[in-house]
């Protein structure tokens, strides 16, 4: 019987339960999953997920001058000297890069779920692929469902994305017995409900509020592209890379 268990926020996190038992979904729409899809979509080699400022800086200084994209923000702000995540601005310089990205939710999510026996990365973009790679390589681990939230809160984008998820696996199980939390099923029938409403829905969340009066609204159309983009994200060792194509 598959098991889905749904984690609303990165804090809730239980760092002695995530093991090799568990498969791990992290979830961070706006922007952090979303910028590292399509940053592998855009021909970056790898992304490498760092905790903040100070860890990225000594990321980059493992390799020579030219061959990284140092990326990131602290607050919504973009950090000095870095470039901005969103894929608009980001993906056109990637290509052949190894990004270094720092954010202050989605990487450190990706980071916390690391102990998984896959960590998977995932988006409005990709998570078709994601869901069907994880029923082809599912062996009665533990789905664990992990929204990155915002400092310790509720995200709007994140619940929308975590219930395509969960509705993808739900799809894909076919008749398979299907065990899931309270909050897992909330997710999931939150975005049945809205399911045609990606763009209202992302637009009226927080940070898509900050986005738009930033001017990037064409960015939060391009997220909201449902299964454009056909990787599987995953986490090895540092790196995140695409696992149908392989990393370098």
């Amino acid at each position: 019987m598959m098991k889905i268990n749904f984690l609303i926020k990165k804090e809730d996190i239980d760092h002695e339960k995530v093991d090799d038992s568990k498969i791990a979904v992290v979830l961070d729409i706006l922007l952090a999953t979303t910028t590292i899809t399509a940053s592998l979509d855009g021909g970056a080699d790898y992304v490498i997920p760092v905790l903040d400022e100070h860890e990225a800086r000594l990321e980059q200084k493992k390799y020579n001058s030219g061959e990284t994209c140092l990326v990131g923000e602290s607050g919504g702000v973009v950090i000095d000297g870095f470039m901005n995540p969103v894929p608009s601005l980001l993906c056109p310089h990637v290509a052949g890069k190894k990004v270094i990205l720092s954010t202050i939710n989605g990487t450190v999510a990706i980071r916390a779920a690391a102990p998984a026996k896959t960590t998977y990365i995932a988006s409005l973009l990709n998570s078709g692929a994601v869901a069907s790679d994880l029923i082809e390589n599912y062996q009665d681990e533990t789905i664990l469902v992990i929204c990155s939230g915002s400092a310790d809160q509720f995200c709007l984008e994140d619940f929308y994305g975590a219930g395509y998820f969960i509705t993808q696996l739900l799809e894909m199980a076919g008749g398979d017995t299907v065990d899931m939390t309270d909050s897992a099923r909330a997710a999931a029938l939150f975005y049945e409900g809205y399911s045609h409403q990606a763009v209202d829905i992302l637009s009226e969340s927080k940070v898509g509020h900050m986005l738009i009066k930033a001017g990037f609204t064409d960015d939060i159309h391009f997220t909201c592209k449902k299964d454009t983009v056909d990787l599987v994200p995953v986490l090895t060792g540092d790196r995140i890379t695409d696992k149908i194509k392989g990393g370098e």
